[in-house]
Parts: C-alpha cells; sequence; structure tokens
C-alpha cells in the first residue's frame, strides 16, 4: 500500500465533527517539543509499538517543521504532531505502508490544514494584532527541512493570506523540496492543479515580499534600534526606520501592548521614543535566536516578558515586531535560558 491510498481518517482526513485539537492531544502536547521524543510511547505493543515508535521518531523533527510552517505557532504545531502519533500507533494498517515518512508527512499536512481553518476563526476575536509563535532555531535551523524557507517571520505573515492548501503547497515545494505529484497525493489534487497552486502562492508572496538583509545586518540594526529605542533618540531612530516601517505588538490584552498597528517613519520613532523613559526600567536585555533571525528579549527577575525583532532590507528595518502575550513566550525563555 503507498501513503496515497490509505484511508482519509488515518491520514488527516478529518471528519467535520471532529475538533481541530482533540481532548487526546490537549492532555498531553503542550509539554512537548521538536527534541525527538515520542509522546504516549508505551509497551503495551510489543515490538510492533516500539518499531512504530521508532520510525515516528526519525520524522518528527520533519513533522513539526511542517506543521509549524503550517500554522505558525508551536502549540498548535505540537497538538499536530501529537495527534499524527496517535493516529499512527493506533493504525491497524502500519505493516502495509510502504512508504512510513511519506504517510506521516501527508497525515500531519492534512491536520494542519484542518486545523488552520479553524485557527483563522479564533484570530478574530484576538485583542490587537496577531503575531506568529516565535520558535527556537538555534539548534535546527532549518527547523526539520531541507531549506530554511517559509520560516521567517516577514514570510510567516505573509503565507496567513493564502489559503490553507496554497499554503500547504508552498510549503511541500519550497521548504520540503517535494515533487509535484507527491505535492498532489498528499493535498488531494492533481500534479497540474498543484503547480498552479504553487505558481499562485509565490506571485501572492513576491508582490509583497522585499528582498531581506542577512543576518548580521538584521543583527546590527537590531542593536543600533535597542541603542537609540532606549535613549528615547527620535532622529537615530528614523534614521533606521523605512518610510513605511510599521510597529505590531502581540500582546493579546497585555498590559502596555499596544492594540492596533502604528504606521509610517515619523509616528513610529515618536511611539518608541515616548515610552523610553519607562519601558525599559528594570529589566534585563539578552539575546535569542528565534525563526531564524536574531531578537532581543527583555526580562523582569528572569521571567521574559517581550521579545522583539524586526525585519528588514536596504532600505532599513521594515516592521517592529513586539511580543508580549506570555502564551507565546514559552519557547523565547528557554532559547534565553
Amino acid at each position: 500500500m503507498s501513503y496515497s491510498t490509505i484511508d482519509l481518517t488515518a491520514a488527516g482526513g478529518l471528519h467535520p465533527s471532529e475538533q481541530s485539537r482533540p481532548q487526546a492531544v490537549q492532555n498531553g502536547a503542550q509539554t512537548q517539543r521538536h527534541t525527538g521524543h515520542v509522546p504516549g510511547e508505551t509497551d503495551q505493543s510489543g515490538d510492533d509499538l516500539a518499531r512504530a515508535a521508532q520510525t515516528f521518531t526519525a520524522v518528527r523533527p520533519r513533522l513539526f517543521g511542517i506543521a509549524y510552517r503550517m500554522l505558525s505557532s508551536s502549540s498548535d504545531a505540537e497538538d499536530v504532531v501529537q495527534e499524527a502519533w496517535v493516529r499512527w500507533q493506533n493504525y491497524e494498517g502500519r505493516s502495509t505502508i510502504n512508504d512510513p515518512a511519506a504517510f506521516l508527512d501527508t497525515m500531519t499536512t492534512r491536520l494542519s490544514i484542518n486545523v488552520l481553518q479553524s485557527a483563522h476563526a479564533r484570530r478574530e476575536t484576538y485583542i490587537g494584532p496577531w503575531l506568529p509563535e516565535p520558535v527556537d532555531t538555534s539548534s535546527d535551523p532549518a527547523l526539520g527541512a531541507e531549506r530554511g524557507e517559509a520560516l521567517g517571520f516577514a514570510v510567516l505573515l505573509l503565507l496567513e493570506k493564502l489559503t490553507p492548501t496554497e499554503r500547504a503547497a508552498y510549503i511541500l515545494r519550497e521548504a520540503f523540496d517535494y515533487p509535484y505529484r507527491q505535492i498532489a497525493d498528499t493535498i488531494q489534487s492533481t500534479e497540474p492543479a498543484a503547480r498552479q497552486l504553487v505558481s499562485r502562492a509565490r506571485k501572492h508572496l513576491a508582490a509583497e515580499r522585499r528582498t531581506a538583509v542577512d543576518t548580521s545586518a538584521q543583527r546590527r540594526l537590531l542593536e543600533a534600534f535597542l541603542a537609540a529605542a532606549q535613549s528615547g533618540n527620535v532622529s537615530k531612530l528614523e534614521e533606521l526606520f523605512a518610510a513605511d516601517v510599521v510597529s505590531y505588538t502581540d500582546g493579546n490584552g497585555v498590559k502596555l501592548a499596544a492594540r492596533i498597528p502604528v504606521n509610517g517613519r515619523s509616528r513610529v520613532a515618536k511611539f518608541v521614543a515616548a515610552f523610553s523613559s519607562h519601558f525599559w526600567t528594570g529589566k534585563s536585555v539578552g539575546w535569542v535566536e528565534i525563526n531564524g533571525q536574531p531578537a532581543v528579549t527583555l526580562a523582569d527577575n528572569g521571567l521574559v516578558t517581550t521579545a522583539f525583532t524586526v525585519t528588514a532590507s536596504a532600505d532599513g528595518i521594515e516592521q517592529l515586531l513586539w511580543l508580549m502575550n506570555p502564551a507565546k513566550l514559552s519557547n523565547v525563555q528557554a532559547a534565553a535560558g
């Protein structure tokens, strides 16, 4: 049996009545991270279950990489990987699968498409701007993929504008180097349709995507921004910004988090300078790598309360991205620690 002929429920084609984050997932996934550990592993099925666990462990970083790029959320990605494991260990046809890795990739992608559809609805009630949940990439820069594509904040934000199926096709092609036939099998489409989806996604992203500076230049800009922001120097801040810079703060209603984006070089500079006298007071500053790019952390008594990074082009800083929602800072805590 090939992975393309499996029954849909096993491979991630959820029935409409199923929840996007099943109870079996919620009970154990939140504490897991992409470390190779297989959640829920037991000895109850003997050698067969041990082989299933070994197979799953080998591809787990890749599965997490697919799910995270699809969902822009570490916690949701872990839930999907946990659900994939539950389905894999309970699937009676495991021994008939010729390519378990492709089977699990397909399962994870389909589960992610389902979760993404409901995630968009949940974000409608989010307070203020929504940003991707950061992930620590210091030990795995490509996050389980062949390339580090579809991982940086700028691209993840653009991916939010694609349909779930477009997003899946683009990620599988650009980050994981899938052949179009395999993409078509995964998303239950035809090869020409898969090519069209990837082409359309590329055009959407190219229309809004600017050529980013390299990581070292990004670090220098972030260092310069940090110095200017702490001193409240408006003119220095303006020198660092592109004309159409935007500041986004993801706080979901927490204190001091701006609830609307701030646009334009002058307005953003004045906005940042306005809180220079109190925002940084008593905070320890640290550096981490999240989503393949440098970021700054602010900690109060050892607890990270804010992380921020920038996206930048030859014109300067294009976006200021402030993460202040405690629910999204657990991976930053781990990286900072």
